[in-house]
């Protein structure tokens, strides 16, 4: 791979701190190979990666058959059982939405090859998505005819346009951190409904796991959330974190991938069993992945 420009964030997305300190080093196994460094706000705690590829070069690290949601493989044994579970996930997603939200207008970002919003369309919710790869883009409109526009195009959404926003695991990626959660706010209708799914730093598979954890998927992932971090996130901008929810699932599929970063081997029983273990420890806020339902209450 090309070598990188890279950039230092120079304050906490979170708090505004300057100060930080090393919190830990990890490796891309995805695609540079590369190492980088994830600090911790000693304001805050907040954790993001820095120094990180300048935004312009960060789409070179999503170019890899491995990255399922833009690929929607279906090769190897992890990526095999991911498509076997989400077909169950989907359908979960989708009694949620109907059980938070009043159905009408939806937005999904980050909406990858389509499957989630092709659920919610057949749902009976009118549909958006946003994606900025232009193969994952082309699959949701050729495999289900939706609607699917580019990332620019959030910027061409009127004020208060939607019922519900979704984010699955795609906050951790985006580069304006605060400018996309006041982007959310303008496009929410009043007691419209946020939901952001991000991993959970504080689970105990990323603490077993350490270096290794795949969800801190270095470069691709830019901030390492915990709950408070969420929860004061989001009050910045006078959001309101009504529930969290775990993401059971999630658990066994990041060991999984763990330990393939770990030890160069899925370990099956290895992986389902810290996945259990985690999934035991989680009470409310511990999942590997945690779901935020956030309410627009101003």
């Amino acid at each position: 791979m090309q070598s990188t420009k890279v950039e230092k964030v120079e304050k906490c997305r979170v708090c505004g701190g300057v100060a930080t300190e090393l919190f830990l080093a990890c490796k891309d196994h995805t695609v540079s190979k590369s190492s980088f460094e994830i600090v911790e706000c000693k304001n805050c705690g907040f954790a993001y990666t820095s120094p990180r590829p300048i935004e312009s070069e960060l789409g070179k690290f999503y170019e890899s058959e491995e990255y399922i949601s833009h690929s929607n493989t279906s090769k190897g044994i992890v990526s095999n059982l991911y498509q076997r579970v989400r077909k169950h996930t989907l359908a979960k997603k989708l009694e949620l939405i109907n059980s938070v939200g009043k159905k009408g207008a939806l937005l999904d970002i980050g909406c990858g090859t389509g499957e989630f919003l092709n659920t919610m369309k057949s749902g009976g919710w009118e549909t958006i998505g946003i994606e900025p790869s232009p193969s994952a883009r082309k699959q949701g409109v050729e495999n289900y005819n939706l609607d699917v526009r580019e990332e620019k195009e959030l910027e061409n959404f009127p004020p208060n346009s939607f019922n519900v926003i979704t984010m699955w695991h795609v906050l951790e990626h985006v580069p304006h951190l605060l400018e996309r959660v006041q982007k959310l706010k303008d496009l929410l209708k009043y007691d419209g409904v946020l939901i952001i799914a991000v991993p959970n730093r504080n689970s105990h598979d990323a603490k077993h796991y350490g270096e290794y954890w795949a969800a801190y998927d270095v470069p691709r992932h830019l901030y390492h959330f915990r709950a408070q971090d969420m929860r004061t996130l989001m009050g910045v901008v006078g959001f309101e974190v009504e529930k969290i929810l775990p993401m059971k699932f999630d658990s066994y599929y990041v060991s999984m991938l763990s330990e393939k970063c770990k030890t160069g081997s899925n370990n099956l029983i290895s992986a389902v069993w810290t996945g259990w273990i985690s999934n035991l420890k989680a009470g409310a806020e511990g999942s590997s992945s945690l779901i935020y339902i956030i309410r627009n209450k101003e």
